[in-house]
C-alpha cells in the first residue's frame, strides 16, 4: 500500500488549530479570514498553519476575486485512512488470535481442574 506523504498529513493533523480549521472546512470553504475568527492568533500565524495543511495535501486555496477561499481536499485524507484501516485490520488479527488462544486456555484449565477432582474423588473412595 502507498501511503504518500502519511507523516507530513499526521503532522498537519496532530495540531488542535489545523484540527480545528479541517472541522470547520468541513462545512463548506471559507475564506483566511473566516478560517482566523474563533482563534486568538495573528493573520500571519493561521496562513503558516493553512500552508502546513496545503503542504500536506489535506486543504486547496483557490482565488475568487479579492477572496482566497479554502477547501478541504478530502482525497488528501485518503492515504491516512488507508494506514488506520491496514493497522485496524492487523490488530483485530491480532486481538482474534488472542481471543482463541485465550479460550483455548481456559477450556485446557476447566478439564485440568475436573481431572483433580476426579482423582481426589478416586482417593477418598479408596
Amino acid at each position: 500500500m502507498n501511503y504518500e506523504n502519511v507523516s507530513a498529513k499526521f503532522a498537519a493533523l496532530g495540531d488542535p488549530t489545523r484540527l480545528a480549521i479541517l472541522a470547520r472546512l468541513t462545512k463548506g470553504d471559507a475564506s483566511v479570514t473566516e478560517l482566523a475568527g474563533p482563534f486568538h492568533m495573528s493573520m500571519p500565524a493561521i496562513t503558516k498553519h493553512l500552508k502546513v495543511l496545503e503542504n500536506a495535501g489535506l486543504i486547496s486555496r483557490g482565488r475568487d476575486a479579492q477572496r482566497r477561499p479554502c477547501r478541504i481536499e478530502t482525497k488528501g485524507l485518503t492515504a491516512v485512512v488507508d494506514l488506520i484501516e491496514d493497522f485496524k485490520k492487523v490488530w483485530e488479527s491480532r486481538l482474534d488470535r488472542l481471543d482463541e488462544y485465550l479460550k483455548e486456555l481456559t477450556a485446557k484449565e476447566i478439564k485440568e481442574k475436573k481431572n483433580v477432582r476426579i482423582q481426589k474423588g478416586k482417593q477418598r473412595n479408596k
